[in-house]
C-alpha cells in the first residue's frame, strides 16, 4: 500500500514534546491509514489538551478533521496575547472556576495549590482512569507529568507540568493558567482540600502548644479533618512568595495580610 505523506509543523512550547529532530522544523510525516487529525498529533507525542490552533492549508480545523495526502499542516499552543476568535480554536473554553485534580507525582504542588485557595483533589493512589473521570464529571484541570493521560478522550481541560521543582511548578501552573488574581489564601486545608473556617481560641485551647496559647490569637479549623492553622514563624516567608506571584499581575493586587499555617 502506497503511503500518504503531509507536511507538519509544531510552535513554541509543544515542541518540547518532539524528537530533537522535528522541533522548530516543517518535517515530512508519512501514514497509511485513514486518520483524523487529532490521533494523528498524538501518535507524535502531542498532547490534545495542549493545543488551541490547528491550520491545514491554511484553513483552521478542529480535531475530527481528517487528514489528507499533501497537507500541510501548522499546530499551535494557547495564544495568550493574540486574538484568534475568527478562527476555531481546538482548545474548549476556560472553565468557569479553576478547580484541580493532579496525578501522583504532584503532591507537594497540590498542598500549594490548596494554600493558595484552589480546589484540589490529589491521592496518592488515584489510577489513570479515575483522575480522567474526575477531571471529565467534575469539570477539573488535570495537572499532570504524564503527557499520556492528557491524551485520554474524556479529558478537555489538562496541563501537562514542566517544571520539577514543586515551587517552580505552581508559579509555572499559576502563570500559564494566569490564576494570579483568583489567588485567595485562607480558603483550602493544605492536608485534605477541605474549606476552612474561623475558631476560636477558647474552643481549641485544649489542642494548642503552650507557646501557641501564649502569643496567637487567631486560628482556622478544617470542616473536614479538623486539622487547626495558625500564623507561625513560617509565615512571612509563605506571605512573600504570595505576593510575589500576585506582583506579576501587576501592581495593583492587594498584598497578602494573613496565611495560616498548619500546627505540627
Amino acid at each position: 500500500m502506497l503511503k500518504s505523506k503531509c507536511q507538519m509543523r509544531f510552535y513554541e512550547e509543544l515542541n518540547e514534546f518532539l524528537p530533537l529532530a522535528r522541533r522548530k522544523v516543517r518535517f515530512i510525516h508519512e501514514f497509511q491509514r485513514r486518520a483524523s487529525i487529532k490521533d494523528m498529533i498524538e501518535a507524535l507525542g502531542v498532547p490534545h489538551t495542549e493545543i488551541d490552533l490547528i491550520l491545514v492549508n491554511g484553513q483552521s480545523v478542529d480535531f475530527s478533521h481528517i487528514v489528507r495526502d499533501g497537507d500541510h499542516i501548522s499546530v499551535y499552543p494557547l495564544f495568550e496575547a493574540l486574538d484568534i476568535q475568527p478562527l476555531v480554536r481546538v482548545r474548549p473554553h476556560p472553565l468557569r472556576v479553576s478547580r484541580f485534580v493532579l496525578d501522583v507525582h504532584l503532591g507537594k504542588l497540590a498542598r500549594y495549590l490548596r494554600l493558595l485557595g484552589f480546589d484540589t483533589l490529589y491521592r496518592n493512589d488515584y489510577e489513570d482512569a479515575e483522575l480522567a473521570r474526575l477531571a471529565s464529571t467534575e469539570r477539573r484541570i488535570l495537572l499532570t507529568r504524564d503527557r499520556d493521560l492528557l491524551k485520554r478522550a474524556v479529558v478537555t481541560h489538562g496541563y501537562y507540568v514542566r517544571a520539577v521543582e514543586p515551587r517552580r511548578q505552581v508559579e509555572e501552573v499559576v502563570a500559564r493558567l494566569d490564576l494570579y488574581r483568583t489567588i485567595q489564601p485562607l480558603q483550602r486545608c493544605a492536608r485534605c482540600n477541605g474549606l476552612l473556617a474561623a475558631a476560636s481560641k477558647q474552643r481549641v485551647w485544649e489542642r494548642l502548644p503552650p507557646e501557641t496559647r501564649r502569643y496567637i490569637e487567631t486560628f482556622w479549623e478544617c470542616g473536614e479533618c479538623g486539622h487547626l492553622y495558625w500564623e507561625g514563624s513560617h509565615m512571612p516567608h509563605i506571605r512573600r512568595f504570595i505576593d510575589g506571584l500576585r506582583a506579576r499581575a501587576g501592581n495593583d493586587m492587594p498584598k497578602t495580610d494573613s496565611v495560616a499555617e498548619p500546627n505540627p
